[in-house]
């Protein structure tokens, strides 16, 4: 607000400059007496003010913004034509001097009357055309900062969704793989309900900032890999490597843990061998992550999960980092690697 009105009073200083300078130019050479200044300059001026100003305060609001034109141009003409005459009134009212130096000075050639009618004009038009500019940049600043809070409110509202998206969805595969461990192994069912508690809390209480420090984001997906480990086989390697370091990097809440959820669906089989390769490295404000694992590609009537994992990534993805994320995967050898490079500055 206050650099709005800064902008506007600086707007209006260099409006009047011009102004200011404009009858001095087009009297170039002339000599500068009170009655000639006060004829040639200040009325002038002074029309010039009620023209800027009623136009900038009431006519381009009420006329031409709502596209009446005709109307709009109209009263400009009406309003710029009395003030013509009412010059040349007060001139030959009040400033007969003037005229009768004019006549003494014979050797001045003096403009013709359509050049000085012309002049006159001119002199008028400028007020007129720099509050139509102001205002009409006025308004666009004003609409473009109301366009960029409704799409931040609709960025915020639809992360929002996002966010709540994930949570039960999060709940409901831990569910499914603590049910699984319920009859091979009760006392591991136990301790993983106590891991599910700290990363639902996590969740619940840290995860609603729109930016986490990595390190707390890393903690939380070694507790879930170490949760998922729980449920497999010895068929099944899993192997993981994370930054040690704290890296000072701050990062949106909750981006990797899909990657790893669909790394634990996907590339894991109850009768083949399989792997499970996490990484992470950071260089600078520079985020990589990968996970490359076994292909098993589930049946169709699946409901070990609903797809909504990477789908809901992706369009975070979208929101957040716009361009400064590289999102792909590659499927070659029946092994299926992902990558995801976010720049965090």
């Amino acid at each position: 607000m206050y650099k709005n009105k800064t902008i506007t009073v600086i707007s209006h200083v260099l409006v009047w400059l011009t102004l200011f300078c404009l009858p001095y130019l087009l009297s170039s050479g002339e000599e500068q007496e009170m009655n000639r200044v006060v004829a040639h300059f200040w009325i002038p001026l002074f029309f010039s003010a009620i023209i800027f100003y009623l136009n900038f305060f009431v006519l381009v609001d009420r006329y031409l913004f709502p596209k009446k034109t005709v109307e709009f141009i109209l009263l400009n003409i009406l309003i710029i034509a009395f003030f013509l005459f009412l010059k040349e009134y007060i001139e030959d009212n009040y400033f007969q001097d003037i005229l009768k130096k004019r006549l003494a000075n014979t050797e001045r050639t003096e403009p013709p009357f359509k050049m000085a009618i012309y002049i006159q004009l001119l002199s008028y038009l400028a007020p007129l055309f720099f509050s139509v500019a102001l205002k009409s940049t006025k308004r666009w600043v004003k609409t473009e900062a109301e366009r960029k809070e409704a799409i931040n409110f609709k960025l915020k509202s639809e992360l929002q969704h996002l966010h709540y998206q994930l949570q039960p969805h999060f709940f409901f595969n831990s569910l499914n793989n603590i049910y699984s461990l319920v009859d091979i192994s009760p006392d591991q069912a136990k301790s993983s309900i106590h891991s599910l508690s700290k990363l639902m809390r996590y969740m619940l209480y840290e995860t609603n900032l729109e930016m986490v420090p990595l390190s707390k984001e890393i903690d939380f997906l070694k507790k879930y890999i170490d949760l998922m480990k729980l449920r497999v086989s010895d068929k099944t390697s899993v192997s993981y490597s994370f930054p040690v370091k704290e890296t000072g990097i701050q990062i949106a809440p909750l981006l990797f843990i899909s990657l790893i959820e669909n790394a634990f669906k996907h590339g894991v089989s109850a009768t083949k061998p399989s792997t499970i390769d996490i990484s992470m490295t950071c260089d600078n404000n520079t985020v990589l992550f990968s996970v490359e694992n076994h292909n098993f590609p589930k049946k169709t009537d699946d409901k070990s999960g609903s797809g909504i994992g990477l789908q809901n990534l992706e369009k975070r993805l979208e929101l957040l980092y716009s361009d400064k994320f590289n999102f792909k995967t590659i499927l070659k050898d029946n092994r299926f690697l992902v990558t995801l490079e976010i720049k965090t500055n």
